[in-house]
């Protein structure tokens, strides 16, 4: 899939749960629903694009909750 439109998704997503008013749960939530709704190819490919590219162009709701998903599926772990 297009990296841009996964970023594009990813912030949409951290859009969405902005108005969480804890930020360390607005992440954990951005991560939930990425493990829950994302299929593992389009996780890989952003795990992959945060890790190589810095999460650059992810909105910084989205690049924490990618990091929280990214260590998660490191340790093979459901997110927070």
């Amino acid at each position: 899939m297009n990296i841009d439109l996964l970023v594009k998704m990813a912030n949409e997503i951290s859009a969405y749960f902005a108005s969480e008013p804890d930020p360390e749960q607005a992440a954990k939530d951005v991560a939930a629903h990425l493990r829950r709704y994302w299929e593992p190819r389009m996780r890989r490919q952003i795990i992959a694009y945060y890790e190589e590219r810095r999460g650059a162009g992810l909105s910084e709701l989205a690049l924490r909750g990618v990091g929280l998903l990214a260590a998660a599926e490191t340790a093979n772990t459901p997110p927070l």
